[in-house]
């Protein structure tokens, strides 16, 4: 009987073989994060499995029965909850498989009609596809790109700014602090598509009185490497804002350098939640200076995106004071203190939208790609209303 492989060994690639000499019962484990405790990412590919027969099993009636182990020590165990595994026979186009969770134990079961097949958290977003996203807009006239500075392992920090800086509004949105979080790298790609093409009508309005300075990845480094939640320090970029530092997380220092240069009139940083199954946003109204203005702010964006895209909603998200004590070193929560501006952080989920569930694909890249592009709608709403 022929051994099946296992593959972690390209961009983002992640996970801990613990028992693979059963060809029908395959044990995993996650790996964590680089410099860190925070384990949930993972994404791998398995080999030969064309070659896996014995005389009672053949490659017709092969089912692989797959199990991720430990996960009750996972960052977040209540993301396994009615969670499917994303699966792709050639990187590129994901579906879900249908997961089993005991509180310790994801197990997913697959019978294979190609010989490798990949699987993943969710589905990713590759440093090669951001390279390419940032290509495209470096090739686009009226749009410049800068290199604010660079990663611990020498990558660029890439902000892409649209529009005229002499422009009015000041509209700032990062995304992948969290650089596991990619289904915010696709809503970037959808929101930079929109804005470059000149022929909507959207973009065009947007862009005679805003100017648009745009993050898509935070974090390459941790997103290269496989992480879930942190760069190569180990530091969540998302609790750095108050004291960053180029010793420890160059990627916000350097953003929030330009930031001050630049002022700041609208803030979104998007992010992915592992187990709440919805699409929401949280606010900054924790800041001892949260304002009127940005009470009225807050109050039409989440208006307009619900009612431009369905797949938002404002009933279920965050409790009040989920972040407690962190709150201050945020980026919606510093950004919104510094700049007395409307500040959102946006949230897509893992699993699916519980309100709008798709069985075959469950939240993905492409929704994601779509929701970004509804963020400028609401966005111009917001600014015309």
């Amino acid at each position: 009987m022929a051994a099946i492989g296992v593959n972690t060994n390209f961009d983002g690639g992640s996970i801990e073989v613990v028992d693979i000499s059963n060809p029908f019962k395959l044990v995993f484990s996650l790996r964590n994060d680089t410099n860190s405790k925070f384990k949930q990412w993972f994404y791998f590919q398995l080999n030969n499995l064309n070659t896996v027969k014995n005389d009672s099993v053949s490659m017709e009636d092969l089912t692989l029965t797959m199990t991720i182990t430990g996960l009750k020590d996972s960052a977040y165990p209540d993301g396994w909850n009615n969670y499917n595994v994303c699966m792709s026979y050639d990187n590129k186009h994901w579906c879900r498989v249908a997961s089993d969770f005991d509180g310790d134990n994801l197990t997913f079961n697959l019978k294979p009609t190609a010989n490798s097949v990949y699987f993943a958290y969710f589905e990713p977003y590759s440093y090669a596809r951001h390279l390419g996203l940032v290509g495209v807009a470096n090739n686009t006239v009226g749009v410049s790109h800068k290199i604010l500075g660079q990663t611990h392992q020498g990558r660029n920090v890439d902000l892409l700014v649209v529009g005229d800086e002499l422009a009015q509004n000041k509209i700032w949105i990062i995304a992948r602090q969290h650089p596991g979080e990619t289904m915010t790298e696709w809503v970037m790609e959808g929101l930079i598509h929109k804005l470059l093409d000149r022929q909507d009508s959207i973009s065009k309005t947007l862009l005679k009185d805003s100017v648009f300075y745009l993050v898509p990845n935070m974090n390459p480094d941790g997103a290269y490497m496989g992480n879930l939640r942190v760069n190569t320090q180990g530091v969540n970029l998302n609790r750095e804002w108050l004291l960053p530092s180029l010793e420890r997380s160059p990627e916000v220092y350097w953003v929030q350098k330009e930031m001050k240069k630049t002022g700041v009139d609208m803030f979104f940083d998007v992010h992915g939640d592992e187990a709440i199954p919805y699409v929401f946003t949280a606010g900054c109204q924790e800041n001892a200076s949260y304002s009127n203005k940005q009470a009225q702010l807050a109050e039409k964006f989440t208006h307009y995106l619900e009612l431009v895209n369905p797949d938002y909603q404002n009933v279920f998200g965050y409790e009040k004071g989920h972040f407690s004590n962190e709150a201050s070193s945020l980026a919606t929560n510093w950004v919104g203190n510094e700049f007395d501006c409307l500040s959102f952080t946006i949230e897509l989920p893992f699993k699916d939208n519980a309100n709008l569930p798709d069985i075959i694909h469950g939240w993905n890249g492409r929704r994601s790609y779509l929701f970004g592009q509804s963020i400028l709608i609401a966005i111009n709403l917001v600014i015309r209303g």
